[in-house]
């Protein structure tokens, strides 16, 4: 029975009524039953998801308060206290951030797939909660730079492991919303970051006489102490799987469990193994995500790092530049959202991510070109309203792409790893001597937006051009001389499998 014919089909037993004996692929259920099922699933991962991300997230994308914390700081004596005007010190201590970060995050995704996210995730958390604190507390460049690379040890995992993790509870045309949300706690928590930093910092110095704790110490110490308590009650409500989830009756789990399995055709318990690796690497389509992740984020965590000192250069004060930071990022929650809804609703994904490129490209146009403060601070709208939403958009595509949930556990973690070099290049988008203009670091940005509309044009004829071959029979060869088993196991390869748009 196709899966379009089990949800139509009222099973006799009533709900919560499940004999043991009925084999998945007789079980039925009602539509009305499986959107049930689906809100109280929305209800009870996505804004536990979307807290954590807040204050420890992943883009990418990527741990973005974090991010908000030190650009903030930057503006707040942070670079005065412990040298870091000297040479490129700035650029370093914040590049060793993503170099450890993306060293991680496929292995980490691997390490989730086995043991579970109920307390794995929260672990992570509340490891980047504790290196935050320790930073309020560093005396030296070396310290900070040791601190920053544990603080993209426990991070580097988080951003695709959420990924990861709600993409167990969502069909591919659900997933895109949901990431969507839960990333766009990454620019609420750039609108509140900034108004954080600005409130913390002006509680007045205190502490034991050998370390006093000021100004932009406030900011990583409490800001770090939140983080913990967050991932200490994560467990508590985290569900390990749709078929363990206690907030569902034993029918609702199983009918998580059985819906996913149908459309997925694979195994979600099976584990990690090279063949799964192999096919994530050798899949074209995953590239063109990673390498629109990664110009994507060259944009966004430029923007996080150096947004306040950028509006510092307009000549505008220290504390009107940290709040001028929220108005832009408050826009693009609003947009990543909206774009994440109607992208799941249209099935549709290049399509958004090109549109919305092109708007990147007027504000980089605009910021690049402009001379006016205000003309050029209206810029910053177009670019973030642009720029967040294409993190999770790629992200999404890709994983939407790939079949199975051990080679989606990779392929999230080796998009996310390709796309955290945009960070590394970012750091050094943004160079001291550039300023007030930053000409050089615009440019770059505006190219990469260039770059995004390309691959987003050239992933949706991929798509097409492959699902029209697959229509046509130019694909059925793959199953020449396979058992049924070995023909699940060629995912995304399956002359059946059709690539979303």
């Amino acid at each position: 029975m196709s899966e379009k014919e089990a949800v139509q089909h009222v099973d006799n037993a009533p709900p919560g009524d499940v004999k043991d004996d009925v084999k998945d692929e007789d079980f039925t259920w009602t539509e009305a039953e499986e959107t049930r099922v689906r809100h109280k699933i929305d209800w009870n991962t996505v804004p536990l998801v979307t807290v954590l991300y807040m204050f420890c997230p992943p883009t990418g994308r990527n741990q973005f308060l974090d991010r908000i914390n030190i650009g903030n700081a930057f503006i707040q004596g942070l670079i005065a206290d412990l040298e870091l005007g000297v040479g490129k010190r700035v650029n370093w201590a914040l590049c060793i951030f993503y170099i450890v970060y993306l060293s991680v995050e496929v292995p980490s995704n691997i390490i989730l797939k086995r043991i579970g996210p109920r307390f794995y995730i929260p672990l992570l958390v509340v490891g980047f909660g504790f290196v935050t604190v320790c930073m309020a507390f560093v005396k030296s460049y070396s310290t900070l730079l040791v601190s920053r690379a544990f603080l993209g040890a426990f991070e580097g995992g988080a951003f695709p492991g959420i990924a990861f993790f709600l993409s167990c509870f969502y069909k591919r045309r659900e997933l895109l919303f949901r990431i969507g949300v839960y990333v766009s706690a990454a620019s609420f928590a750039g609108a509140f970051g900034g108004f954080l930093a600005t409130g913390l910092s002006r509680i007045p110095e205190w502490g034991i006489d050998s370390m006093r704790i000021h100004t932009w110490r406030n900011i990583f110490f409490f800001e770090g102490i939140i983080t913990m308590i967050l991932g200490l009650l994560a467990p508590i409500w985290m569900p390990h799987s749709p078929g363990t989830a206690q907030f569902l009756t034993p029918r609702e789990q199983r009918i998580a469990v059985v819906r996913l399995a149908r459309e997925h055709a694979a195994d979600p318990d099976e584990h990690v193994e090279p063949k799964h690796v192999k096919r994530a690497l050798l899949c074209i389509h995953n590239y063109t995500c990673a390498f629109g992740f990664f110009l994507i984020n060259v944009t966004v965590q430029g923007l996080s790092l150096f947004m306040p000192t950028i509006l510092n250069q307009f000549d505008w004060s220290t504390t009107k530049s940290q709040l001028l930071t929220v108005p832009p990022y408050v826009a693009a929650c609003l947009v990543a959202i909206a774009v994440a809804f109607a992208s799941d609703k249209t099935h549709q994904r290049g399509a958004w991510l090109a549109g919305f490129s092109i708007l990147g490209i007027i504000g980089f146009s605009i910021i690049r070109f402009a001379e006016d403060p205000n003309i050029r601070y209206m810029a910053l709208f177009f670019i973030t309203v642009a720029a967040f939403p294409g993190g999770p958009g790629f992200l999404a595509w890709a994983m939407n792409n790939s079949a199975g949930p051990a080679v989606r556990a990779v392929t999230s973690g080796y998009v996310v790893t390709l796309g955290t070099i945009g960070g590394i290049v970012a750091t050094w988008s943004y160079m001291e001597e550039d300023k007030p203009e930053y000409e050089i670091g615009h440019t770059i940005n505006l190219v990469g937006q260039f770059g995004v509309l390309f691959l987003s044009l050239f992933g949706i004829a991929y798509c097409v051009m492959e699902n029209r071959k697959r229509a046509a029979g130019k694909r059925d060869y793959r199953l020449e001389g396979l058992s049924e088993e070995e023909a699940v196991h060629l995912g995304y390869r399956h002359p059946d499998f059709r690539y979303i748009i």
